[in-house]
């Protein structure tokens, strides 16, 4: 597991699951979101997003975090390891909304109140994007590992075990 993306509905806890994954193997880590947002809330061009994307998928060794459907099939081009965060869309809803008024080092700004538009981004997630997520993932599922978690328990223990698993390797 050298090259890993993580991805899923937003609220999902991609984030959260991308940075204990850092923290277990020490990939660098990379947060979609912090290259496309800019402080002021205003995106870079889709033309600068790719060319950072480019810089990023040339190093032997990363986690990217994001779905950005766009650049997924480059980046699983690459990848070896896909987490596919499929939780419950309630769960996604009541997190997003849950971390209204917090500093997360995935954004460039704090969220002040549960967009409406990206509310309903939300609930569209599991009609508009994860059917073509999983399309990509099914074209891409013999050369690629592909762990798809259905609660935030299974990630957990994935990872716990995971841990446990590389600690038995060293001793």
């Amino acid at each position: 597991m050298e090259r890993v993306i993580v991805i899923g509905c937003p609220g999902a806890g991609k984030s959260a699951f991308a940075r204990a994954l850092h923290q277990a193997t020490g990939l660098p880590l990379c947060y979609l979101d912090r290259i496309w947002h800019k402080p002021d809330r205003t995106e870079i061009s889709p033309e600068e997003f790719d060319a950072a994307l480019a810089n990023i998928l040339k190093q032997p060794r990363w986690i990217i975090d994001g779905n950005y459907l766009r650049t997924m099939e480059m980046r699983l081009e690459r990848c070896d390891t896909v987490f596919l965060l499929d939780y419950p869309l309630e769960l996604c809803l009541e997190s997003a909304a849950a971390r209204i008024g917090t500093a997360r080092e995935d954004m460039p700004w704090v969220e002040t109140e549960f967009d409406p538009e990206f509310r309903s981004w939300i609930e569209d997630f599991p009609k508009t994007q994860l059917p073509r997520m999983n399309e990509l993932l099914a074209a891409f599922r013999e050369k690629t590992t592909i762990i798809r978690f259905h609660s935030r328990q299974e990630a957990a223990a994935w990872l716990a075990e995971w841990e446990q698993a590389r600690k038995g390797e060293h001793e």
